[in-house]
């Protein structure tokens, strides 16, 4: 297989990458056909996850736009994967001219095109870290430039959580930035659930383990144990609701059922 000139060297292009599964989701062209292999072993039972990823980012949209309205103007989004059109950066921006914005990421194909989208944009930058690891998230040099943690920042956590495992301790993780973060600080974040998904558990669970054979094992959480993660914030209205039910701006019952397969809230701190 061909490396294009915008992989690192030290990535093994012959495994599946949940970035770029995600990226072949929402049409993106950053991804391969061993990338492509898998999603559609997912789609196999699940056939409308590509709908389920679009509802993911519009509700991402809605949500930074929102936090902007409500006078945020500083953005880290742990987890954020390969750029696609509708960047974080450029929505904030767009609602908020200057805001400052970091991404975050673990995956070095994720930074690397994040790094190249960014060149010249003086308040957006990507830094190399772990939800695992707080403090070195916390302690980034990007993150030191751009974030002043004395003042509120939006944190958002979509589509990442779920590939975190228990015995990693997700909710620790959170925890621990919540309390780096300023009063009046919002928790942006969605996450994969059995609950709402159009097809039989048994059914889903055949897609579940096409990442658990891509060594990315994806943790389908109940409501309950989604809204663990705003302990500590007020919730938004309306909440903890399926994607498409926060504050929509168009009809809800437009959407594709597969939409509706995961959960979606924002969270303030007092």
């Amino acid at each position: 297989m061909e490396r294009p000139a915008w992989v690192p060297r030290s990535i093994d292009i012959s495994v599946p990458s949940v970035s770029r599964i995600y990226d072949y989701y929402l049409g993106g062209s950053h991804n391969f056909e061993v990338d492509r292999e898998a999603a559609r072993k997912a789609m196999d039972f699940m056939p409308g996850l590509p709908k389920t990823m679009q509802a993911n980012r519009a509700f991402l949209r809605r949500a930074v736009r929102f936090a902007g309205r409500e006078g945020i103007t500083q953005f880290l989004d742990i987890g954020s994967g390969i750029p696609t059109y509708g960047n974080v950066h450029e929505i904030a921006q767009a609602a908020v001219p200057g805001a400052h914005v970091v991404y975050i990421d673990h995956d070095p194909v994720a930074v690397a095109h994040s790094q190249a989208v960014l060149a010249g944009n003086d308040t957006a930058d990507v830094a190399t870290a772990d939800l695992r690891k707080p403090q070195e998230i916390l302690a980034s040099p990007e993150v030191g430039r751009l974030i002043d943690l004395n003042r509120p920042v939006a944190l958002l956590l979509v589509a990442i959580l779920h590939f975190v495992e228990d015995a990693d301790d997700p909710y620790g993780a959170v925890a621990e930035l919540r309390e780096a973060l300023a009063p009046g600080s919002m928790l942006i974040l969605t996450h994969a659930s059995y609950e709402g998904i159009p097809v039989s558990a048994e059914r889903a669970e055949g897609a579940v383990d096409v990442y658990k054979d891509i060594r990315n094992p994806l943790i389908m959480r109940s409501r309950d144990e989604v809204a663990r993660f705003f302990e500590g914030y007020d919730m938004v209205e309306p909440g903890l609701v399926p994607m498409p039910l926060w504050r929509p701006e168009s009809a809800p019952e437009d959407e594709d059922p597969f939409a509706f397969a995961g959960y979606a809230g924002v969270g303030r701190t007092a």
